[in-house]
This record gives C-alpha cells, structure tokens and sequence, in this order.
C-alpha cells in the first residue's frame, strides 16, 4: 500500500487539493486507490457546504497522475507535467458525495500512453455501487515546448 506522503512526491496536486490518499494496487496498465476525504467540511472542491459529484472528474483525471507518476518513479524519471485536455463520456450516478459515510475507491486503466499524453478509463465507486465513469486525456508538456 501506497500512502498519502508518497502520492504527494507523485503528482503536482499538493495540500488538500491532491484527492487520493492511498493507493491499493497497480500495475503497467492501471491503478486502484482509495481516498476519505469527501467529508471533510474544508474540502477545496465544496461549494455552498455541498461536494458534487461533477468533481468525480476531478477524482479520475487525478487517478491518472498517481499511475503516470508511478511509472515515472520505476522508470527512474521525473514526473511529467501536463495538462487535462478532455473529460468524454462523464457519467453521474449521484449528486453528491460529501454525505457518502466511506471510502471512495476508483479503478483507472490506462487505454493509450506515449511521451505525448495518456488516456485513461476510470470507475468511481462507494461500497461497490458506481458513483461516476468516464474517459480523461492528458498532453504532456514536451521539452523545449512553449508553456
């Protein structure tokens, strides 16, 4: 098991706006973790005491940084900056999450990486029922390229 301090050393998401806080397992193709902080009443992403579950993207596209930094930790690289480019096939389950009383788990699967960007699949789920899925991209910055 991977803990918050190491996924911090992983991904440009610091403080309370980095979402996960441990990761369960993982491999070359995908990722699993598990974060509890929907509840916490100082969450960055709450708006009029309420977190939405439009922020489950959020969630996801951050599943993806933890691998991407993971893979770039075992190959002996630096982690790559980037930028979410796209957010497709977004589904909401619920409303809101903050009143979900356990964990968040997400399964996230890697569908295409090359020194450009990754796209990814991902499944957010509370206690086995499905709360959000959807497909994220990402674009690396590429050596040299205008920021």
């Amino acid at each position: 098991m991977i803990g918050r301090e190491d996924i911090l050393t992983l991904v440009p998401h610091q403080g309370a706006m980095c979402l996960w806080d441990e990761v369960v397992e993982w491999d070359a193709q995908s990722i699993r973790l598990r974060a509890f902080n929907h509840r916490d009443t100082d969450h960055p992403l709450r708006h009029r005491d309420r977190l939405h579950a439009v922020h489950l993207g959020e969630y996801g596209a951050q599943a993806m940084a933890v691998h991407g930094g993971l893979l770039a930790r075992d190959a002996g690289e630096g982690v790559k900056p980037g930028m979410l480019v796209a957010l497709r096939d977004l589904t909401l389950h619920v409303v809101r999450i903050d009143d979900l009383p356990n964990a968040l788990d997400v399964q996230a699967q890697c569908l295409m990486a090359d020194a450009s960007g990754s796209q990814y699949r991902f499944v957010i789920t509370h206690e086995g029922a499905t709360l959000a899925s959807g497909r994220a991209a990402v674009l690396h910055w590429l050596p040299g390229a205008p920021t």
